[in-house]
């Protein structure tokens, strides 16, 4: 059985852009599209879903915590070309997930399960390592490690080795360690080593 590719349309929308020269016209469209062009021929997944973020409406996280991503500014080339990458991802014939009040990681998480569910299983193309959560024996994350043309392979055992915690530890290990990226404090004191090591013994 050939596996479901999820992809995080805005995550690998601005490797994409910051990869390829700004001279470029439309320099994100074109990364991307390389992209995913290279994705779908080296795994030959059975379909791909690309789930994209909003920005025009707060999601439930931001009501939740309101300094959640709080001071993140974007190119205004990027925005520009942000709605254009997921008229791409359609034209590709690629399902496309975006809904207000979601982020593509809630898109991503709910393929995943479904597809774990009906015993296949799932690729996750995403430079989001909060995603880590996902990995299992069906699903493997597709990391981008050097702009958008190399990909390292993130399977149970390289979450291990990375985080010292095992993926459904994931969440907890970045409630205690804080995440900067995202404007979560974190527990105070905590650094990752302290996070897996509570985590361990409790």
């Amino acid at each position: 059985m050939k596996p479901l590719l999820v992809v995080d349309g805005d995550s690998l929308a601005h490797r994409a852009y910051h990869a390829m020269p700004k001279s470029i016209r439309l320099n994100g469209v074109l990364g991307l599209a390389n992209m995913l062009l290279r994705l779908w021929e080296a795994e030959e997944p059975r379909a791909v879903l690309v789930g994209w973020d909003t920005y025009e409406i707060p999601t439930y996280r931001h009501e939740a915590f309101e300094p959640y991503q709080s001071g993140r500014v974007f190119e205004e080339s990027l925005l520009e070309q942000l709605p254009m990458m997921v008229q791409l991802s359609g034209a590709m014939g690629f399902a496309n997930a975006k809904e207000g009040g979601y982020e593509a990681d809630d898109f991503l998480g709910a393929a995943v399960a479904s597809e774990e569910k009906r015993k296949g299983e799932a690729l996750v193309a995403t430079s989001d390592r909060d995603l880590f959560q996902l990995v299992s024996e069906r699903t493997t994350i597709l990391q981008p490690v050097r702009g958008v043309s190399e990909l390292a392979r993130i399977g149970p055992a390289e979450v291990v080795e990375r985080y010292g915690v095992e993926p459904k530890q994931v969440p907890d290990f970045i409630a205690l360690r804080g995440d900067p990226s995202d404007k979560l404090p974190g527990a105070r004191g905590v650094g990752p080593k302290k996070a897996a090591d509570v985590l361990h013994e409790y």
